[in-house]
Formats: C-alpha cells, sequence, structure tokens
C-alpha cells in the first residue's frame, strides 16, 4: 500500500521537479522566439491523449506534460487552479499569466511549436486567444456514446451525470466550431478510421510539425491492457459495453438533442 501511495503521489512530483530543473538549463541556451502555441480541443475520453502522442512524435513539437493523460492542468503548479477549482465551471476565470509562465518552465523551448491539451480548454477558446500570441487550435469528437462509457468506467459516474456531460462538451464544441473559423476540426472517428487524410490535414494547417509518425503503437489507445497498440477505432467495443437499461437512460437525454448529435454526424443507437 505505501509503495502503491509512493508511486502514485511522490514519484510524479520528483519527475516533475527534475524534468523543469532540466528544462530550465537547457532553455537558458537553447530557447527559441518564434513559439508556435498549439492547443487541442476536445473532451475527456474523446481521443485527446491518443492525439497528443501522435503529435508528440514530431521533432519539433514539445508537450507541457508527458505523464499520465498529458494535460498541463495537472502540472503541480496549477493544479489547484485548473483542475481542482471547478474547472469545469466556464465562470471560473484563470489567471492566464501564470499558468503561461509555468507551462513555459516544462515546455522544451527549443522546439518551435509548444503544445497542451487540457481537456477544460473547450470552455474557455476566447481566453487563450488572449493570452497566446501566434496560436493554433485542433479540435475533436467522438460519438457521444462510447464517451458516456468511458465517463461511466473511469469514473465510477451515474448514467446521467456522464450523459449530460456528454451533451455538455457536443455543445462547447459546437459552439467552438461556430465561432471560431480558425480551428481544425475532426473526429475521432476520422482519426481512426482515414488517419493519413487527417494527418495531410494537421500538416498542412501547421506546416512546421514537419514529419508525424502516425503508424506506431500507442499506449493512450488500449483500455483493455497496458499494452501498446496502433490506432484503430474502438468506438463500437465500448458502446456494446454500455447494458440496455443503461442505453435506456442514455437515449432519454439524447432523443431530446437529436440536433445537437446530427450537427456532428452521430444518430440515436436504440
Amino acid at each position: 500500500m505505501k509503495l502503491h501511495y509512493l508511486k502514485k503521489w511522490y514519484l510524479p512530483l520528483i519527475y516533475y521537479k527534475l524534468l523543469k530543473l532540466y528544462r530550465c538549463i537547457k532553455n537558458i541556451f537553447f530557447a527559441r522566439k518564434d513559439h508556435i502555441f498549439l492547443f487541442i480541443l476536445s473532451p475527456p475520453f474523446c481521443g485527446s491523449t491518443l492525439l497528443n502522442q501522435i503529435l508528440s512524435t514530431s521533432k519539433n513539437l514539445s508537450c507541457n506534460n508527458y505523464l499520465g493523460v498529458r494535460e498541463g492542468q495537472l502540472l503541480p503548479e496549477v493544479k489547484d487552479i485548473m483542475f481542482n477549482n471547478k474547472g469545469w465551471d466556464n465562470h471560473v476565470s484563470y489567471p492566464w499569466s501564470k499558468i503561461k509562465r509555468v507551462w513555459m518552465q516544462y515546455w522544451d523551448q527549443s522546439k518551435q511549436i509548444l503544445m497542451d491539451k487540457s481537456t477544460t480548454n473547450i470552455m474557455r477558446v476566447k481566453e487563450i486567444k488572449d493570452a497566446f500570441p501566434n496560436i493554433f487550435f485542433v479540435a475533436m469528437v467522438r460519438n457521444p456514446y462510447a464517451q458516456v462509457e468511458g465517463i461511466i468506467r473511469r469514473n465510477n459516474s451515474t448514467v446521467e451525470y456522464a450523459t449530460k456531460f456528454a451533451l455538455k462538451c457536443l455543445k462547447h464544441q459546437r459552439r467552438n466550431k461556430e465561432h471560431y473559423k480558425d480551428i481544425l476540426f475532426f473526429s475521432y472517428e476520422d482519426l481512426c478510421d482515414n488517419t493519413e487524410e487527417v494527418f495531410e490535414k494537421i500538416q498542412k494547417f501547421i506546416p512546421e510539425l514537419g514529419k508525424i509518425k502516425s503508424n506506431l503503437q500507442f499506449s493512450a489507445h488500449n483500455y483493455k491492457t497496458k499494452n501498446k497498440m496502433k490506432i484503430q477505432n474502438l468506438n463500437k467495443e465500448k458502446i456494446a459495453m454500455l447494458s440496455i437499461e443503461q442505453l435506456k437512460v442514455v437515449n432519454s437525454y439524447f432523443k431530446k438533442e437529436t440536433e445537437l448529435l446530427d450537427y456532428f454526424g452521430y444518430s440515436i443507437i436504440e
């Protein structure tokens, strides 16, 4: 039990301290001035960690957090601000100057592209635009039934909560898509089923990325074991894990939002 506690809490903190020290030394001598900031806009359990790992194969990119789900909002100095402090409340304002200062300490500033994938970014596009120059966004959605299954299984949430949260995320993404025409949108399904086409779009959108290796095996993509696997669409397996009773509850909410589902190309599953 003590060993588990050590691995879960103290080892990551030691890692972060050592990483920040290494970055500090390297950035003093090799930091660039012409950075591009890349933000992944994706709800949780929609493939953003997989996308993060794939984009991180670029030699020109640095992610601010390589542990766990790889989110900048989980770094020790900002976790209480961004994650623990009602992160999904869009009425909460973040001190972005402080957050940026912390993230710069974790980014390898010798790389031209500096990336973050905090899931709550989907609610704060305008604030991020105001805080960061030379900025790009790539955005994802996923079949909400698969997302609901992930929320229930990973967060031990009720079906009602998971369903309402999935709809909330889709509404944020629809707002982003309609209000910000400079965001590159694609779906988890496109990423898995039309991988090369999606990455041609991304590389055309951000040529500075250079070569991306999408044919590797990735740990973020396998919910069944800790083994790595190549990119494949896991929606069918995940949706099949929902019971008939759970589907009835999900549909009681989704059927009231068919227009929203249809907007992203999704439909009711009976």
